[in-house]
């Protein structure tokens, strides 16, 4: 469908006539009931120590022991339950640490201090000292106990302004230099003490199975050896070496190994899944970075959201206590992840001493650190937590306090590195980040020796990943999901187009520039720069792995092939994916990964401007024959990939073309339906065919990870069941502005006319309190109507599921739909809403008379 039609698609959704009320259904999704029995969950998995290996973990310091003795004998109960409590700063303020003495606060990936997902090194250290300084306020106890501050930093402090983003995990596992691991990671620390940080949630040591995984980037390999290998050397990086005089010193941080255990473990492509696999395969394939990091003397260890033989991690007392601290001795703290306690059967967000009496030490509770906390103090004053797990929990927290020298440091802005200009993003750091990224790259194909590329050319550089910055850097960059900033948002980055630019002028050559690929101009050479989006987490499952080109039309690379004309495709991705069509039509294929921000390290090495650049790097992730379904790794049944684990060209290899690849993907046409068309919004993104977008007056945008606006409509993010999942729908005066869920290709099946009717669904709640009055449209025509409208009162401050017939809003035939939801409201005001999708009518819900 062309633009002007969307357009007038979109525009005839505006709400015109007068809403009547109609008569829902409300289930509440979530409750909060005090537990009882709750000593352990109902079912835990059964564990066999003595297979585990025996480790050497850093001694306890007797010296750190009776401090935290005496600390510990001066401590309120409602002190010791604070500690074990961790808020995010986006839903506390220093007053709320200093009322309840909390022990830690995090930022999550969008949850910068002011209006921005990101800040300054001024704003964040500003922020830093008025929580820091609140925890210290002795008024109304005998001792006050800091505070300790977190964040994911997990490739570089990427949600610093102006820091050092350094290639993801993905491609540092294809450099498998652990010497410049641990020098990337010391200069995370370095930019983390600069804005005032005490902790970052990493590293994170999966070892991802399954490449459909939104969080495969995140992996350094499928395989163990480099895992291991690299989570040594990062604890020592962020941390130091224990026993040596700078551990946990200036330029040093808290380290997290995470998320604690067989987080890639599962095989269906879900995030937060569950790893069905033998204990031996737990311990051979997913253990084996957390043992060179505790031997390393990690501090903390992040629970995993995913579970093992079907019981959650946060709720395993096998695997929290009998395995992580009684056998293999860690005696730092485990901290949850984002609301993971909440997933435990049998709790809530707000209650869950489930989890702390499975060993979980520390709450990760964003939004929810209030009622958790009072439910907590309640647990443990009616003997459900028992006092010897709480005393525990805060002395292990206490001994990385301490280890960490946090009674004895000054305010965060006046530590040692603190504001410090010359270490955020200096000459050391980014030189560093443009090695990894030369040593990142893997050259899958080079037929006819195509490259080096000379400087005297001229090249054409096509591809809207040439000049993004942003798309060249990956999730958790800026924001959470990342990806939708313009370069002028990295000013100490390069672009890929601008290193070109950089090695190619100095030899007399010439560049073109055409990031649509649509340029007849005369070349020597095409460099196409394309590939994945950003994404973090679960907004990047997929069904498949075949790429499906978003913002540039790889047809184009065929185009100039014709002509004669050599391509070379630098592919930015966080996975490997099925691109035979594109290896096809191109003369050389890099795998560049998600390279950050120093882009001039692809040019170093395409242009090979110096002897010493080559294509170094080797897969850790094996390259897919096929798109469909679970694909084998090393040493499984069935292995047959494209590009084997380990492989990877150099320059001056005698490797014959590779040739024509099969351009079967092994994919049905229901296969590329992506999933069920029910479905329209869910985990935080549109699904299928659907898109999401805004529309005000004549204007519309499309709706993006982060908050998207158009006039005084605004839509931000919420979580539901997992960490923004949720769409928050803000009217300002005059209420106008409208969230459409639109196919903008052509109309869609969801339902024959002749079947069951169907209930569109959703979750909803008024995040402020009060009432606030929905409009609910559908089948909304080029023609300038609606069919129908419902408005549906949205009147708690919980999540409920409300559901609206079908045919109240002109969806009675469901064989060919255009606009499935609309969205809009008469009112100033905020709802939000979750999970929108159809299910077969209950005959519960009744249109309005």
């Amino acid at each position: 469908m062309g633009g002007a039609a969307c357009v007038a698609l979109l525009s005839a959704c505006a709400h015109t006539s007068e809403p009547e009320e109609v008569q829902v259904t409300e289930t509440v999704i979530e409750t909060v009931e005090p537990v009882s029995t709750p000593l352990m969950t109902e079912t835990d998995v059964t564990v066999t120590p003595s297979l585990w290996p025996d480790i050497t973990v850093p001694a306890l310091d007797p010296a750190i022991e009776a401090r935290i003795d005496d600390i510990m004998s001066k401590m309120t109960l409602e002190q010791k339950v604070g500690q074990v409590i961790q808020g995010d700063t986006d839903s506390l303020t220093p007053e709320d640490v200093k009322k309840y003495r909390l022990g830690s606060v995090l930022s999550g990936g969008s949850s910068a201090p002011g209006d921005e997902p990101f800040a300054s090194k001024e704003a964040w250290l500003e922020a830093a000292d008025a929580y820091w300084n609140a925890s210290i306020d002795p008024e109304g106890v005998e001792i006050a106990i800091p505070v300790i501050w977190g964040i994911d930093a997990v490739h570089g402090h990427a949600n610093l302004f102006g820091a050092t983003v350094f290639p993801h995990n993905i491609g540092l596992g294809a450099t498998n230099d652990p010497d410049l691991i641990e020098d990337i990671a010391r200069i995370t620390a370095q930019e983390l003490i600069v804005s005032g940080h005490d902790w970052t949630f990493a590293p994170t040591i999966a070892t991802p199975q399954d490449d459909r995984w939104g969080r495969t980037y995140e992996g350094y390999s499928e395989r163990p050896e480099i895992v291991a290998a690299y989570a040594e050397r990062i604890v020592h990086g962020l941390q130091g070496v224990p026993g040596q005089e700078d551990f946990l010193g200036n330029g040093r941080v808290i380290s997290s190994a995470k998320h604690y255990v067989a987080d890639g473990g599962t095989k269906d492509g879900h995030d937060q899944g569950n790893a069905e696999i033998s204990e031996q395969e737990l311990i051979d394939i997913h253990a084996q970075g957390y043992f060179t990091a505790l031997e390393a003397g990690v501090q903390t260890v992040m629970s995993s959201f995913s579970s093992w033989d079907g019981v959650k991690m946060h709720g395993s007392h096998a695997m929290l206590t009998e395995i992580l601290k009684d056998r293999l001795g860690f005696t730092g703290f485990v901290v949850g992840d984002w609301n993971g306690h909440g997933q435990v059967p049998g709790c809530t967000n707000t209650d869950c001493p489930q989890s702390m009496n499975a060993g979980l030490d520390m709450y990760m509770a964003p939004d929810s650190w209030k009622g958790i906390y009072e439910s907590t103090l309640r647990h443990v004053q009616n003997g459900d937590i028992p006092m010897e797990r709480l005393d525990d929990a805060v002395r292990r927290i206490l001994r990385v306090k301490l280890a960490y020298g946090i009674f004895d440091k000054a305010a965060p802005s006046e530590r040692p590195g603190a504001n410090e200009e010359s270490l955020l993003a200096s000459d050391e750091a980014r030189a560093l980040a443009r090695r990894a990224v030369r040593e990142s790259l893997v050259l899958l194909k080079n037929d006819d020796n195509i490259l080096p590329l000379s400087t005297d050319k001229t090249v054409l550089v096509i591809g809207d990943g040439a000049d993004t910055i942003a798309k060249a850097a990956g999730g958790w960059t800026l924001s959470w999901q990342g990806g939708g900033y313009d370069n002028s948002y990295f000013p100490n980055g390069e672009s890929i187009l601008e290193g070109i630019e950089e090695a190619l002028l100095p030899g007399g050559g010439k560049l073109i520039f055409d990031p649509e690929g649509t340029s007849d101009a005369k070349a020597d050479v095409v460099i196409a720069v394309y590939g994945e989006n950003p994404y973090a987490e679960g907004v990047g499952d997929v069904n498949n792995l075949d790429f499906r080109p978003n913002d540039f039309d790889t047809e184009h690379l065929k185009t100039y092939k014709d002509k004669g004309i050599p391509v070379v495709s630098v592919f930015l991705s966080g996975r490997p994916l099925w691109v035979n069509p594109e290896l096809n039509d191109s003369d050389a294929f890099v795998a560049a990964w998600w390279p950050g921000t120093e882009g001039g390290g692809v040019a170093d090495v395409l242009f090979q401007t110096e002897p010493e650049y080559n294509f170094t790097g080797r897969l850790s992730f094996s390259w897919p024959a096929k798109a469909k379904g679970y694909q084998p790794n090393p040493g499984e049944a069935g292995y047959d990939p494209l590009f084997a684990y380990g492989y990877g060209l150099s320059y001056g290899d005698d490797a014959p073309n590779l040739g024509p690849v099969s351009e079967d993907s092994g994919l049905t046409e229901e296969d590329l339906k992506d999933g069920d068309p029910r479905e329209i919004f869910s985990s935080g993104k549109t699904r299928g065919s659907w898109s999401g977008m805004l529309v005000y007056g004549g204007d519309y945008v499309p709706l993006q990870q982060g908050a998207t606006e158009v006039g005084s409509f605004e839509v931000g993010r919420a979580d539901y069941k997992i960490q923004e999942d949720g769409l928050v729908l803000n009217w300002g005066p005059g209420s106008q502005g409208r969230l459409v869920f639109v196919s903008m290709g052509l109309p869609v099946k969801i339902s024959g006319s002749a079947d069951t009717a169907m209930d569109l669904i959703f979750a909803a709640k008024q995040p402020d309190g009060g009432r606030h009055q929905l409009v609910v449209s559908g089948n909304c025509q080029q023609n300038g109507e609606c069919a129908g409208t419902e408005t549906v009162t949205v009147s708690s401050d919980e999540w409920a599921e409300y559901r609206v017939p079908g045919a109240c809003i002109g969806l009675a035939d469901l064989s060919m739909v255009m606009v499935p939801a609309a969205f809009s409201s008469d009112e100033a005001g905020s709802v939000a809403i979750a999970d929108v999708h159809f299910a077969p009518a209950t005959g519960d819900a009744e249109c309005a008379e």
